[in-house]
């Protein structure tokens, strides 16, 4: 089999990268919520008056946590089809995912709290 190479790639990869997105939405409670938040944050952001370095930051954040939710899904999902026996390392695999969810999270709310009580509160 010939491997697509070029602009032929490129195409593929964006529609497998909308596939993925489709399934995430369809499939993934996390990221319809961590979506939503990034529609409502876009909103706020934009309503209020923060520098654009600020509204990168801001959204960016949360941009940040929904790749991380990605890769904790198909962590999930590879380790899933691989069998439903508990194995120490399947549950690791997880709990590593889910831990890194965390600290997107963490990181997110924290440059939250930072930037707006120095907007609020200078």
């Amino acid at each position: 089999m010939e491997k697509k190479t070029g602009l032929k790639r490129l195409i593929n990869a964006t529609k497998y990268s909308f596939k993925g997105f489709k399934s995430a939405i369809k499939y993934e409670t996390a990221f319809r919520q961590e979506l939503l938040s990034l529609i409502v944050a876009y909103i706020v952001v934009m309503l209020i008056d923060f520098t654009i370095y600020e509204r990168i930051l801001l959204l960016g954040s949360i941009g940040v946590v929904m790749i991380v939710e990605l890769i904790n899904s198909a962590i999930e999902c590879v380790v899933d089809r691989i069998g439903s026996e508990r194995h120490e390392l399947s549950g690791r695999a997880k709990d590593y995912g889910s831990a890194a969810v965390f600290l997107s999270l963490l990181l997110t709310v924290i440059l939250w709290i930072y930037l707006f009580s120095c907007h609020f509160f200078p």
